[in-house]
């Protein structure tokens, strides 16, 4: 039998080659296989990286990456915790983060919470037995205790668009302050003058905490500006129960009657779309003509809608989030860093100023 015969009846679908198999194919030690899946081909003649060459060619041989980083003590796994894999911001970021491990050679394990705060401490537990090499984190309530334990261990922690009181660490996301002034002053520039922020609960998620303050803020710095006439409040929303959306109604209604301009000013893609269902239920197709619609994160189904919205920068953020994380896993000491980019104002016809003045009359279909 010749020895291709051989090496296909060796090597079908019963086992994979080992380096054993490829040294002796190529009539050489593991050594020199070893060196040359390293790189260290300046070592070796020509004749002997060809016939090694042919011979991974002939057996198909893989390298096991797990067992070659675990030699060096390194397994190029990264760990990434979300809260919520059906928000398109999640799925966003995770591509920029996909990304930016492929160019630097990690293999990411997502790990989805679910919203579920229980679970997102069983998955850190089992990050840390898979040690992995750094962990990013994008999670609904997450203790510091935790994470501190994970970076006590060596294994750096990178946070995603929200921070966890008492850990000094990165943290990348949106300028969310920055965000949310640039689309109160264009709703304010296109004569809205009751705007109604709606956000889920806040008190344990730093980024709609500091939406919703930025809020607050914004609108009392119009009145000190000069700016005369516009109010605002916050409306929270329970995505989960119905009878929480009426208050909404009532505000709008309430807006209507005072002959006001009113504009929903969602805290992200979620919040958004539940509120526009609930609307398109309650006033038809014609809903936006009871009310101005708009929000942070640019959902595809926005454009559909002619909703505005503040484009986060959700690629980048993933991809910094990992280069971040990189450069820690490779030794970098420096103070934790806070990356905070830009949203970008994307204006469509929810809040142009052409449509706003169909919005003050009274409205007779429904609410509260």
């Amino acid at each position: 039998m010749s020895n291709e015969n051989m090496a296909r009846d060796n090597f079908s679908n019963d086992r994979r080659a080992t380096i054993t198999d490829v040294a002796r194919e190529a009539g050489t030690g593991k050594t020199s296989i070893s060196r040359y899946l390293n790189g260290e081909t300046g070592v070796l003649s020509t004749e002997l990286r060809e016939r090694i060459e042919e011979a991974i060619a002939k057996l198909d041989y893989r390298p096991n990456q797990m067992a070659r980083g675990l030699k060096r003590g390194r397994n190029r796994l990264v760990g990434m915790l979300v809260a919520d894999l059906t928000n398109p911001y999640t799925v966003e970021v995770l591509q920029g983060v996909e990304a930016a491990c492929h160019a630097y050679g990690y293999m990411p394990l997502i790990c989805h919470a679910a919203n579920e705060v229980d679970l997102e401490q069983r998955y850190l537990q089992l990050l840390s037995t898979y040690r992995v090499e750094g962990v990013i984190v994008n999670a609904l309530g997450v203790k510091e205790e935790t994470l501190e334990t994970l970076a006590r261990g060596g294994v750096p922690v990178v946070l995603v668009d929200r921070s966890v009181e008492g850990l000094v660490t990165d943290m990348v996301g949106l300028d969310n302050t920055e965000a949310v002034r640039m689309a109160i002053h264009h709703l304010v520039s296109q004569g809205f003058d009751e705007l109604l922020f709606v956000v889920q609960p806040y008190a344990q998620v730093s980024s709609r905490r500091v939406r919703e303050a930025a809020f607050r803020d914004t609108i009392g710095a119009l009145g000190v500006s000069g700016v005369s006439g516009v109010s605002g409040a916050t409306i929270v929303l329970d995505l989960d129960n119905d009878e929480t959306l009426a208050e909404i109604d009532a505000r709008i209604n309430a807006a209507h009657r005072q002959n006001r301009n009113v504009a929903l000013f969602a805290a992200n893609a979620p919040v958004a779309l539940r509120v526009a269902l609930h609307l398109k239920e309650l006033h038809g197709a014609d809903w936006q003509r009871q009310v101005a619609l708009m929000s942070i994160d640019d959902s595809e189904w926005a454009e559909l809608a002619g909703m505005t919205t503040v484009r986060q920068p959700t690629y980048t953020i993933g991809e910094r989030a990992v280069e971040f994380l990189h450069e820690r896993i490779e030794g970098a000491v420096v103070a934790a860093r806070e990356c905070l980019l830009p949203g970008e104002l994307i204006v469509r016809t929810s809040t142009s100023a052409s449509s706003s003045t169909l919005r003050s009359a009274p409205t007779h279909n429904g609410g509260t």
